[in-house]
């Protein structure tokens, strides 16, 4: 007899507050990983992922020799251990132990590509003995489209003012495709910097949209690319002198200068152009002080660099006279993986905010530059170090993040956990796929993500609130995604030759990438027994499958 609905809600409420306990109970050594997918029936999964690799271009660095950059990699991975150890030692905090492979797997594709891993991916991983396994996933991961996807996610949130795919989603969906070329082609981190703030429109209009979303005010314009980029709050000093910093509102006039020959113009519908003027100027608020061009380090552009203000700033941008776009880059990375930034809050570098490894900071950018401004690299050196591979379990009362000496667990993002979701339950690309043919504009996810309103997303906050935790229990996506007629996944598990034990077991692979304790298979087997036919058995996998999804193991980053 098919189970009704409320006695179906009443069932899933005691998983869910079994799984919950579970959580509580064991919260500092069960937050493993995660993953997805089922590798009977899902195939070859990374095939598509690591076929393209030969595309992706070399960038040009100032250590070419592949022997010369392992081995500066290799000395950048033991100095970063070394400093932090003896911090920890300092600190007398000793560090959690090393995480297992499951939990690295897990932290590794959210971190890297914004997913949990598929089912087949863990099974293979685990299985792997190879001493070096963890390496060539790395590389695999950082040579992925995946990695570029998530990146350009990444940086379009950062770019741009939230909530504008909900009113421009065919410019949001610009940036996000050109960010993921740069990201693709592994360009140059500054000379992506330098390309964006010479944009022009037309045939490219992606990264154009960065200023019409500004509006082209110069003060907006300056006030965002200082913050993104060089890790400056200079928009402080836009009414008065830096009351914490050493900004004077000069300073913040004389860099909004270089925004301020810019106009809009439309040579055909659609057709947006930015163009640089040979007039327009910026003067101080509330007096008539005109401000001329000034880099944030208080140099002048030379009278014969001559050409558009934008251009003088962009070669200046990629100069190594600027001292502030490696530290801000370091920064950021270091907090993609970590958490936590070596300097907090992310974008607000400074002597007046030295963070809590300045030395470690300095020593990265050095780095960062010698490797030819190599943002997958320093992905690469900081995700191979003992300290990123260090578990989020600790016994006691837990270190403050600043001393990275143990995993933080971090927040998911509304990107990370609807994709997470949706490979999890094996849900096809065609279906996913919306504006552009691309299943990051699909409905579906527009929704889950407006929903979630989790687009100021920082991994050291948790943010969702009783609405949030609302959509995710009852919910459409998660709803479906547990449910036996819309659910790949569910349907895939009606195979004959399956036992339940090795159903359960995909199950857990799916949700938190690893196996299921004795306990737990005992106890989700015996639940589904209790079913009487093969339609309510079916229903009572999904129950499962719905705990699992909704649990703190799942919508946590650990």
């Amino acid at each position: 007899m098919e189970t009704s609905c409320c006695c179906r809600s009443a069932r899933r409420a005691l998983l869910g507050i079994y799984t919950l306990q579970r959580i509580g109970n064991r919260w500092r050594c069960l937050l493993f990983t995660l993953c997805l997918f089922f590798s009977v029936f899902s195939g070859n999964i990374e095939a598509e992922d690591i076929a393209k690799t030969s595309e992706i271009e070399s960038p040009n660095t100032d250590v070419q020799d592949t022997d010369a950059r392992s081995a500066l990699r290799a000395e950048m991975i033991a100095r970063i251990d070394d400093v932090l150890a003896e911090h920890w030692r300092q600190a007398k905090t000793p560090p959690s132990p090393p995480a297992d492979d499951s939990e690295f797997l897990r932290r590794a594709y959210l971190d890297l590509t914004g997913a949990i891993p598929k089912v087949s991916r863990v099974r293979a991983f685990l299985a792997d003995k190879h001493p070096r396994k963890r390496q060539a996933l790395l590389d695999a991961l950082l040579r992925s489209p995946a990695y570029a996807t998530h990146m350009a996610t990444l940086w379009r949130n950062i770019m741009l003012p939230a909530g504008m795919e909900n009113g421009n989603i065919q410019g949001v969906l610009g940036v996000q495709n050109w960010l993921r070329r740069q990201f693709a082609a592994n360009l140059r981190y500054d000379r992506l910097v330098s390309d964006l703030l010479v944009a022009t429109g037309g045939d490219d209009a992606g990264p154009s949209l960065f200023y019409t979303a500004l509006e082209l005010k110069p003060e907006e314009l300056a006030a965002n690319t200082a913050r993104i980029f060089l890790g400056l709050q200079i928009q402080c000093a836009q009414c008065h002198d830096h009351p914490f910093d050493h900004w004077k509102q000069h300073d913040f006039w004389g860099y909004a200068a270089f925004f301020a020959q810019l106009e809009q113009t439309q040579s055909s519908p659609g057709n947006t152009r930015l163009v640089d003027l040979e007039s327009g100027e910026v003067t101080i608020p509330e007096t008539d002080t005109v401000v001329a061009p000034q880099f944030p380090d208080g140099q002048s552009p030379l009278e014969d660099e001559g050409g558009p203000r934008r251009t003088q700033l962009s070669l200046w941008m990629a100069s190594r006279e600027n001292h502030y776009l490696p530290p801000a880059a370091v920064n950021r990375a270091w907090k993609q993986l970590f958490g936590w930034g070596l300097v907090e809050p992310v974008d607000d570098l400074g002597k007046h905010n030295p963070g809590s490894h300045p030395e470690l900071l300095e020593e990265l950018s050095v780095y960062f530059v010698r490797s030819g401004f190599d943002y997958q690299e320093l992905l690469r050196t900081l995700a191979n170090t003992k300290a990123y591979q260090l578990s989020s379990r600790y016994d006691g009362e837990r270190p403050p993040p600043e001393l990275f000496a143990t995993m933080m667990i971090k927040s998911l993002s509304a990107e990370q956990l609807y994709d997470s979701v949706a490979r999890a339950t094996l849900t096809p690309r065609n279906i996913a796929a919306g504006m552009g043919n691309s299943p990051a504009f699909s409905p579906q996810r527009q929704a889950f993500v407006t929903q979630m309103q989790l687009r100021n997303w920082n991994p050291a906050e948790f943010q969702a609130g009783m609405p949030q935790v609302l959509m995710l229990l009852n919910g459409q996506t998660v709803n479906a995604a547990s449910l036996p007629e819309t659910s790949g996944l569910l349907k895939a598990l009606e195979a004959p030759w399956l036992s339940e034990p090795q159903r359960v077991e995909t199950l857990f692979l799916a949700a938190y990438a690893r196996f299921p304790t004795d306990e737990e298979r005992q106890r989700f087997v015996g639940y589904i027994a209790e079913s009487d036919n093969a339609k309510s058995r079916r229903r009572a996998r999904g129950d499962v499958f719905w705990a699992l999804l909704t649990s703190a193991e799942f919508v946590l980053n650990h």
